[in-house]
């Protein structure tokens, strides 16, 4: 009797059943047996593609990261720049929160995650920032987006009107957060995205010179 034929395996399946399970249980989740049996394959099928688990983490944070839209910052303002890709930067992480945690090691040798350094770091020289500043302000990008996706404010109030209304009276209309979950924590990101970027502009004026005006969306 022929041996049963496995599932055709490629590095983009692995890499997509491992964002999968990751994103619905969680990193702890992610083994090479589970992944294994989520494809329909024996363990060491995946060492042909993959020498290791951290390989495969690597892989999954880079597509995740491959996905944010660094253009910006070759056709806009610095200040036009930093907010689109910070929004940008936010979904692809949101949507993804459960790696975060090891995307906020660092870059690593992930090629997308370089580039987009890479982007970032020389959009803000060529706009005339110092380049200690320049890696100062990709840093604390990373840390705010990075922490904006981590969990949502919203979601961390319980729907129970009497605990707030017994205890907390400045609180009581927290009960009601979680079902405007979407608009509380994106309006939380604009808002302090702004703040940063106009603290910026601030700062870019003290230290290098004079800002223009920003163009208006339908002049560029």
């Amino acid at each position: 009797m022929p041996r049963p034929r496995q599932a055709l395996l490629s590095r983009q399946r692995i890499v997509d059943a491992a964002a999968a399970l990751v994103d619905a249980e969680g990193l702890e989740a992610l083994s090479t047996r589970r992944l294994a049996t989520a494809l329909g394959v024996r363990g060491p099928s995946l060492y042909n593609h993959f020498a290791t688990k951290d390989e495969i983490l690597d892989a999954v944070a880079d597509a995740i990261t491959a996905e944010v839209d660094v253009s910006f910052f070759a056709t806009h303002d610095w200040r036009a720049a930093l907010r689109l890709w910070g929004h940008s930067y936010r979904r692809a992480l949101a949507a993804h929160a459960n790696i975060v945690p090891y995307l906020a090691q660092g870059p690593g040798r992930r090629p997308a995650a370089l580039a987009m350094a890479d982007a970032v770091y020389g959009g803000l020289v060529k706009a005339g920032w110092p380049p200690a500043r320049a890696t100062h302000i990709g840093a604390l990008m990373r840390y705010f987006v990075a922490g904006s996706a981590l969990g949502s404010f919203a979601r961390g109030f319980v729907e129970d009107p009497q605990l707030y209304a017994a205890h907390y009276p400045h609180l009581s209309q927290a009960h009601r957060l979680a079902e405007h979950q979407q608009s509380v924590d994106e309006g939380a990101f604009a808002l302090g995205l702004d703040a940063l970027v106009d603290g910026l502009a601030q700062t870019y004026e003290r230290i290098v010179g004079p800002l223009p005006p920003l163009p208006s969306a339908g002049s560029r």
